[in-house]
């Protein structure tokens, strides 16, 4: 299949819609994996230095990623644009909407890395980290908010690449980044031969490190696949804002759930910390996965879109759900018959006695969050950004009213408790989202 910005005016998947389903989801999943691979072995590294530094880890990644996160759109929203420019054969419009997409995103990264930098005491203390805790996130955080505009313009090229129908590059990439990632942990936290031993900041160190050499990486590609020019357009940039306050405000509450959790569950204890850090980072791992056929499905959804090619997105909608609910199902069998080695690879073993039950109400809800996953990328492809708010705002606020009773009654098993409320968040946004997939198959 080819991968330029011509017309793609036959496009593989009408032939071998399984094959190319395939083709293009295989890169997706390898990428996509890399990057919380990464970041289990992060936790793994961190886990053996005791509790609190995993709970500061917890604390870090965190906050960082909801930083990062909430600016998702420059990669959402660029690649629903780029896919409807291709499929519309509009070679001018790609690349302009590329070139503003990357401007957009480096601006953005540097506001994003300077600001939070005066409040970041306030914020750890906030999230209920208290002496070397407190200290250690802050210098993880600290050295993190550095790699910000990396991020966000790696984030900006990723969506034009899948935007493009190209899965492979965003592979070879995150591949790249992630193994120096690896690398440059172990060296740095534990002190390998010249370097001295920085714990928790080494480990921050490597991963900003990397993020910048990915970015010089995506900077080549691109100028050699688009001959990006530096051009910005103010209409497609008020687009991709308009696409973004729907994504901010969608995220945002995602964001205030998840953080509200992991402060729930750091309040709670150092014990409970490490397991709901243990359990999170894991999560964020079958996140990753599971998004493989949803971004798949976007980019395929966008560009027969950008065609008005409606019978083409119907067979998109059916072949996304099958593949992930399917994945869902496998997931979960292999968390729960896996428990123990995960709970000895993420946790130190002072918190096994917290992390079971929360282990088990995670992995019953993996089919369900598949379905979560499939309708978003759906979504996202057609260009309904408003409906996925909607959704995500209703089930965020149940979900963080969960929460709040929860806190305010104690129960034992608390981190059990934090993830049943957030199975329960995913599965109203599974179902609000089905219903609108399914409205589309019958239009």
């Amino acid at each position: 299949m080819s991968t330029s910005t011509e017309s793609l005016n036959e496009h593989a998947y009408r032939k071998s819609p399984a094959k190319t389903f395939a083709s293009m989801s295989v890169p997706v999943l390898l990428s996509l994996i890399a990057e919380p691979l990464t970041g289990l072995v992060d936790t793994a590294f961190v886990a053996k230095l005791g509790t609190e530094p995993l709970a500061a880890l917890g604390i870090g990644t965190m906050v960082l990623s909801s930083a990062f996160w909430i600016f998702n759109f420059l990669g959402i929203g660029t690649q629903t644009e780029i896919a409807h420019c291709v499929g519309a054969q509009n070679k001018k419009e790609t690349a302009t909407t590329a070139s503003t997409a990357l401007i957009l995103s480096l601006a953005i990264g540097f506001i994003a890395a300077l600001l939070p930098i005066f409040f970041l005491p306030q914020i750890s203390k906030f999230m209920g980290a208290e002496g070397i805790m407190q200290s250690l996130s802050i210098d993880y955080m600290t050295c993190r908010l550095a790699g910000g505009p990396a991020v966000l313009f790696t984030m900006a090229s990723f969506g034009i690449f899948r935007g493009l129908q190209d899965m492979r590059t965003p592979l070879i990439v995150t591949t790249v980044v992630n193994a120096l990632n690896v690398v440059l942990d172990w060296v740095l936290i534990f002190g390998i031969g010249p370097f001295p031993e920085l714990g928790v900041t080494g480990a921050a160190l490597a991963t900003t490190f990397s993020q910048y050499v990915g970015m010089a990486i995506t900077l080549y590609a691109l100028h050699k696949k688009l001959g990006i020019k530096p051009i910005f357009d103010a209409p497609r940039c008020r687009r991709l804002l308009s696409i973004g306050w729907d994504m901010t405000v969608r995220t945002g509450l995602v964001i205030a759930f998840l953080l509200y959790c992991t402060r729930t569950a750091t309040q709670a204890g150092a014990i409970e910390g490490a397991a709901h850090q243990g359990i999170r980072q894991f999560v964020m791992f079958s996140t990753m996965l599971l998004d493989t056929f949803a971004i798949t499905g976007q980019s395929l959804t966008g560009f027969f879109k950008g065609k008005n090619d409606t019978l083409m997105i119907k067979q998109v909608i059916r072949q996304t759900f099958g593949y992930s609910f399917i994945t869902g199902i496998i997931i979960g069998g292999l968390m729960i018959a896996g428990a123990d080695l995960f709970a000895e690879l993420l946790i130190p073993p002072a918190s096994y006695a917290v992390f079971y039950s929360a282990w088990t109400i995670v992995a019953l809800f993996q089919p369900t969050n598949s379905l979560s996953y499939a309708t978003d990328g759906i979504l996202w492809g057609i260009g309904d950004f408003a409906f996925t708010r909607n959704a995500m705002c209703i089930s965020c606020i149940i979900g963080i009213g969960f929460i709040m009773l929860i806190t305010m009654f104690q129960p034992p098993q608390p981190v059990m408790w934090i993830w049943l409320a957030t199975g329960a968040m995913t599965l109203i946004r599974s179902a609000l989202g089905c219903y609108r997939c399914w409205q589309l198959t019958k239009a």
